[in-house]
């Protein structure tokens, strides 16, 4: 134990110079921690809000359907088959039917989707419900608080759309606004309108048919249905998956030369503490200790460099870790038009392996640097360095 109180001893001796050290990483220590939480955060909330609001647990696919190309979407729908539809009589699926559409709010034209749901559903929290309740004799719609800016429309409003239906002709009729949703989810809101189902099939004169099928979480669904195609969340949340891993490298970026700052002061610290501590080595030497153990004692004062930043990060890392899982990092309104499932405020996700995984690379390379100038204690001889020489 001779050398754990030996090293403390010297470390705390150098005041501020260690000090100085100490507080650089320490905020290595914070940036890697809080940033890593913030993109775990993001990954878990976004796809959280997406499985709520669009994938479910899983999804099925008429075989035309891309949602990346919209020119495919008039053929893109057909029958459900009857091994999908015990799923959809069983509640673990709810069809959904998709067609272009065109909006004329107040004189403007706006394209939209016009999206079937079953007012009954219970997988998407979408607020379908009103669809069915609600009166009058213009079919009821939802739309997101996105789509209502966009079109200037509020509850109550009752503004004209045009569909084409299958064999091609065009109609038209009013539809009332009956609600105006708020989610965090804008692929559920931008350019969009929720209609009742069978409403929007007969419209379209598209009876019995969808274009995805959403299933339960926790459901499963037959494989190899002749004219769908099974996507699982794998798929439908790699675009979540693709920002966070493109976010994570661009952090990791940060953290790399935030590291060889701190590293580059305590190597150094290292190199100047040999250099004008050579009569001490000496006399250590002199004393009978061996320089294997001196090199240890060299090392050791380094890497408790990490030990004391890990202390004073979690002094004023531990309250702002704290509150920003308490109230979140607040997100500008430019960020609802990303296309992903943010809200107002980003939640950081912190694990005891995060931190724990941290804490051990940074002791590994600060232990490191530390002992790469230490390794020159091993060439000195005692009597020129009780002499204050160089070797």
């Amino acid at each position: 134990m001779i050398i754990p109180r030996l090293a403390l001893r010297n470390i705390l001796g150098a005041r501020v110079r260690t000090w100085l050290n100490v507080l650089v990483l320490s905020f290595a220590f914070v940036a890697i921690i809080i940033f890593q939480g913030l993109y775990k955060g993001l990954d878990e909330q976004a796809s959280q809000a997406k499985i709520e609001t669009e994938c479910g647990g899983g999804q099925y696919w008429h075989a035309r359907y891309d949602a990346y190309d919209s020119l495919s979407l008039d053929e893109a729908h057909g029958p459900i088959p009857e091994s999908l539809a015990g799923l959809v009589r069983r509640g673990d699926a709810t069809p959904i039917l998709i067609a272009h559409g065109t909006l004329y709010p107040r004189g403007r034209i706006l394209p939209v989707l016009l999206k079937g749901i079953d007012p009954a559903q219970k997988i998407l929290s979408i607020p379908a419900g009103l669809l069915e309740r609600a009166g009058g004799p213009d079919p009821p719609a939802v739309v997101g608080r996105r789509m209502a800016k966009a079109a200037g429309l509020t509850v109550g409003d009752t503004v004209t759309v045009r569909w084409r239906e299958t064999g091609g002709a065009f109609n038209a009729l009013d539809i009332r606004i009956v609600l105006v949703m708020s989610t965090s989810n804008p692929g559920i809101d931008n350019g969009q309108i929720w209609l009742p189902l069978e409403r929007l099939r007969t419209m379209t004169r598209m009876e019995g048919q969808a274009t995805i099928l959403v299933l339960r979480p926790g459901a499963a669904g037959p494989s190899g249905v002749p004219g769908w195609e099974y996507k699982d969340l794998d798929f439908l949340l790699q675009d979540i998956r693709s920002l966070v891993h493109a976010k994570t490298v661009g952090g990791s970026i940060l953290y790399f030369f935030m590291l060889v700052l701190a590293m580059l002061a305590i190597f150094d610290t290292q190199v100047l503490s040999v250099f004008r501590r050579r009569k001490e080595i000496g006399t250590m030497m002199a004393m009978g200790m061996t320089r294997a153990r001196i090199i240890g004692l060299f090392t050791m004062e380094g890497a408790l460099h990490a030990v004391l930043a890990a202390v004073v990060g979690a002094v004023y890392g531990i309250p702002l870790a704290a509150y920003l899982v308490t109230r979140g990092w607040a997100l500008p309104e430019s960020m609802d038009s990303y296309g992903y499932a943010l809200g107002r405020a980003l939640f950081p996700v912190y694990s005891a392996g995060l931190v724990l995984g941290t804490t051990v690379l940074v002791l590994a390379v600060t232990t490191l640097v530390s002992y790469l100038p230490a390794r020159k204690i091993s060439r000195m001889k005692p009597t020129e360095a009780l002499r204050g020489k160089r070797s």
